[in-house]
């Protein structure tokens, strides 16, 4: 019968295009990495590889093989820190996925703060302009900020966030205020390509009541990175649409000035994505979370 160090092993294998790759990664000689999987198919009376020239294939049972090692393997390393939570240890790897911009300024430094305080955790945290929200096994918590569409993972809110509609007071000497949603038609607009959404289509509420409207605006530029767009309109390019973290200081400042504020953009609440399984309920994931909420609910962009 196979032991989890032969699936540790064995998913090894399916991770590398070759033995000898196999052999490169765990820095031991190819005829080791051979006998050690011939050993695994005498145990399961099964073929699990094909060998070829220069490279490998997984045969069905192989494939099969490597994916439930998967699942069984993470299944241990998550019952492994459940138990060291009950003893209130905080260990293993923290993973995190966030927004680019955001994760730079506000999430980062909660990352080196949260390690310094546990020597026994290590953090790996990624950051991206289009990440992959529907990858949540991979990850132990993935904020997140927009409309979040469909979603299995469960859901704990951070920090409000709203969505302003702003312009430099250079464009708006040039060009003028937009009145109504409808003149946005009339000026040149930035459209920020993210999460999925339709980026084109501007919708609005009047405050105070349940009237809406919707723009369908024709950008001139437009850009998967917040910074950039932000830096657009900074310059006078035209007007954005984006979120308050990002330009209160901005709008503080009169860098920015707030467009059609009788009007309400949808919400983009900063969220924390957290899996179903047994590594939502971890001390790091846990403990890391209420720093988050802890933090994030003062709304630093705000001082």
């Amino acid at each position: 019968m196979i032991n989890s160090d032969d699936l540790r092993f064995f998913r090894i294998i399916a991770n590398h295009a070759s033995l000898a790759a196999t052999a490169r990664a765990l820095n031991v000689t190819p005829p080791t990495v051979t006998q050690r999987l011939q050993m695994i198919e005498r145990k399961l009376k099964l073929k699990l590889v094909e060998r070829h020239a220069r490279q490998i294939t997984l045969t069905d049972e192989g494939m099969l093989l490597a994916e439930r090692a998967r699942l069984i393997l993470a299944e241990m390393d998550d019952l492994h820190e459940v138990l060291n939570s009950q003893q209130h240890e905080i260990s293993g790897c923290l993973k995190i996925l966030a927004p680019l911009g955001f994760g730079q300024e506000y999430v980062a430094p909660l990352v080196t703060e949260f390690q310094g305080r546990h020597q026994n955790l290590s953090v790996e945290l990624e950051l991206s302009d289009n990440p992959d929200w529907s990858s949540g096994h991979a990850w132990d918590i993935m904020i997140y900020i927009g409309e979040l569409r469909n979603s299995s993972l469960k859901l704990s809110l951070l920090a409000e966030n709203r969505r302003f509609l702003c312009a430099s007071p250079a464009y708006i000497s040039k060009y003028g205020q937009p009145q109504t949603p409808a003149d946005l038609r009339q000026h040149t607009c930035i459209a920020l390509r993210e999460n999925a959404e339709d980026v084109t289509m501007w919708r609005f509420n009047s405050a105070g009541s349940e009237k809406q409207a919707a723009v369908r605006i024709n950008p001139k530029l437009a850009s998967n990175d917040g910074r950039v767009i932000k830096q657009w309109a900074l310059k006078g390019s035209g007007i954005i649409q984006r979120s308050e973290w990002d330009v209160a200081a901005h709008l503080k400042k009169g860098e920015l000035v707030r467009l059609l504020s009788d009007y309400e953009l949808p919400s983009a609440d900063i969220v924390a994505l957290l899996g179903t399984d047994l590594r939502a309920r971890s001390a790091r994931t846990s403990k890391f979370l209420e720093l988050l909420k802890l933090r994030l609910a003062q709304q630093p962009w705000h001082k």
